[in-house]
């Protein structure tokens, strides 16, 4: 069998004859872009072949697609720079794009009342007066604290409880599930009640987030994130449920997500001084994909008409069961979905900033790797998926790249020399573009003038910037000796065309739902940017290229992680939890593309910022001063 070494890693591997290079930097744990989970058609898994023989498809700009590329001998691969991933990435500070909804409003209010609950228990000993079984007398006693009729047990605490109880001569703590009837998990000797905690997960399609988080006192101990490994088996959820139709596929996606949970809590304990024991809940938020992959549930008819999961409304499930550092008492719990493309997390979303229990209209959007929308307020929650595809994480663009070290974040372009200025991540040599660079671009290029509304480069501008490369025109962002691939990072016409179908699915999106429920953009009173990628957008170049309505400016917020923080409030509140699930019954999901309008609506917004300029008066102000 064929070793292959990747470098710079310097991680060797050993793979079966025939397996793919990209198989094998998988099993290696070796990150390599593939946007189309290995499919052979994004281009994005380019690689270095620095000894050995292969067989493989030769990409025109030199390397091997991964996905192509089959050993032949041993192998040495070197890996290019842009595949790279850095944690530090994800904890630079967000940027002020508009009102923080944390320091404007604050977070939706819960009261503190854990939905897992421990109870110090001081029972009287058994005596001859007093000698009834040692389940009857930790029930008595649980059931006067809780002022409940009945409690379920779990059967297995039977085989430990007498030395439990007697440890500490009946001086014992109670752990107890409490949401209809209350379920005692575990019971152990003396009082920890002090000692009382959950972790809070947003598992995103780019990135997992988690909050260690005190349930006495309610406070955020410690936070941290990291890329979710899945991603080097696709960029995007079709990818990835693609990939979990292959042999073991969606085993694999279970394992490596789990793992990095698993990682990210013992990180947080470590750090804190708390035993994975000590730990009675995790809470989760995340899509319906996520979801299903967490349970390793079969996500294929997710993809399929009519979009059928396997659940919408998830059990408790223990937490070990799962592989995840816990005690014997500690569950999971997910926050529910709606459908297949709006999930647990938009449904944490709309709780947290509380929107379900305020009279103004507001429009709740999410831009990921997925588009997903929500407008209404007390009375009503409608909400809708847009088919937005991976464009604003840079999947579908050649030189785009998620938020990373060295990564393009800003820009601007100077209208003289049409020079740009750029800002990258961390201050490093630019490797690519990310998101919201990719914005910050595409909004100089066209208030400056150098590519019209249909997003297409001015032919008539001679400057050694923009000039016809192998797949059309394109601008030069830098140069090869300035960056570093050590190649010129360019903008294509391609590359604007996939964005600006982007954007224009996002808008004609709030159009079409808007219109399902009797309603128009300019009655919108409150616009919420949800998600980590809302937080470092540009307010004025995503209204410019016609991502985001042009209504006041003061109407915007963002809330940054709001699934993150809604999992946090399921975790310190039974009232938040079942308020996820009577927001989740309450929306009303429109199927988008099932609308009679909106094929309409989506064409007339392939225009920058769209056809109808009416639309956005500010941007047509700013156009006709130009």
């Amino acid at each position: 069998m064929p070793k292959i070494t990747f470098l710079p890693a310097g991680v060797t591997v050993e793979i079966p004859e025939g397996e793919t290079v990209i198989r094998a930097a998988m099993k290696a744990g070796i990150h390599i872009n593939a946007s189309c989970g290995g499919a052979g058609v994004c281009g994005k898994c380019r690689v270095f072949l620095e000894g050995g023989e292969v067989e493989g498809e030769p990409l025109p700009e030199g390397g091997y697609k991964a996905c192509t590329l089959i050993p032949k001998s041993d192998l040495v691969i070197r890996v290019p720079v842009e595949s790279e991933v850095d944690r530090r990435a994800l904890l630079r500070p967000a940027k002020k794009v508009a009102s923080s909804w944390l320091e404007a409003r604050g977070p939706a209010k819960v009261s503190i009342s854990p939905v897992m609950q421990k109870i110090h228990l001081s029972l009287e000993p058994p005596s001859i007066e007093n000698n009834m079984p040692d389940l009857a007398r930790l029930e008595t006693g649980i059931l006067k604290e809780l002022s409940a009729e009945e409690i379920d047990i779990n059967w297995k605490l039977l085989r430990k409880l007498p030395y439990v109880l007697r440890e500490k001569n009946f001086d014992v703590t109670a752990c107890v599930f409490k949401k209809n009837t209350p379920r005692l998990l575990d019971v152990v000797p003396g009082d920890t009640t002090s000692r009382h905690f959950a972790i809070a997960v947003d598992i995103g399609t780019t990135t997992i987030c988690a909050e260690l988080v005190d349930l006495n006192s309610g406070n955020v101990i410690g936070s941290t994130s990291d890329y979710n490994p899945q991603i080097s088996y696709g960029e995007d959820v079709i990818s990835r449920i693609e990939f979990a139709r292959k042999k073991d596929g969606l085993k694999i996606l279970h394992e490596r997500v789990v793992e990095c949970i698993a990682k990210l809590s013992q990180e947080l304990c470590g750090k804190h001084g708390v035993k994975p024991e000590e730990i009675a809940h995790y809470s989760f938020a995340g899509n319906t994909v996520m979801s299903h992959f967490l349970l390793m549930l079969e996500p294929r008819f997710l993809r399929e008409s009519p979009y059928v999961p396997v659940a919408a409304k998830f059990p408790v499930v223990p937490a070990k069961e799962l592989g995840l550092p816990a005690g014997d008492q500690t569950i999971t719990t997910l926050a529910p979905c709606v459908a297949s493309y709006v999930g647990g997390d938009i449904t944490a979303g709309v709780v947290a900033t509380g929107m379900a229990k305020e009279s103004p209209l507001t429009l709740f959007i999410d831009i990921g790797t997925n588009g997903e929308i929500v407008v209404g307020n007390q009375d009503f929650l409608a909400c809708a998926a847009c088919s937005a595809g991976p464009a604003f994480e840079g999947g579908g663009i050649k030189h785009g790249m998620r938020a990373t070290t060295g990564a393009i974040e800003a820009v601007h372009i100077d209208p003289e020399t049409l020079e740009p200025m750029i800002l990258t991540i961390g201050n490093k040599k630019p490797k690519g573009i990310c998101g919201s660079g990719i914005i910050s671009l595409l909004a100089s290029l066209f208030i400056e003038g150098i590519i019209d509304q249909s997003g297409k480069y001015r032919r008539d501008l001679d400057n050694p910037r923009i000039r016809e490369g192998r797949e059309g025109y394109e601008y030069v962002l830098v140069w090869a000796e300035e960056s570093a691939t050590g190649e010129d990072i360019v903008f294509t016409e391609a590359d604007i065309d996939n964005l600006i179908r982007a954007k224009g699915a996002m808008f004609s999106g709030y159009q079409t739902l808007l219109e399902s429920v009797g309603l128009e953009i300019g009655m919108v009173e409150r616009v919420i940017l949800a998600g980590n990628f809302g937080s470092f957008l540009d307010l004025e170049q995503a209204i410019i290229i016609g991502l985001l309505p042009d209504l006041p400016r003061e109407n915007f917020y963002f809330v940054g992680n709001s699934s993150l923080l809604g999992a946090r409030m399921a975790a310190l509140s039974q009232e938040a939890l079942a308020e996820m699930e009577q927001v989740a019954q309450m929306m009303t999901h429109f199927e988008l593309s099932a609308h009679p309008g909106y094929m309409d609506y989506y064409v007339s917004a392939l225009f920058l910022p769209h056809t109808n300029l009416d639309l956005f008066p500010s941007v047509k102000e700013l156009l006709q001063k130009e």
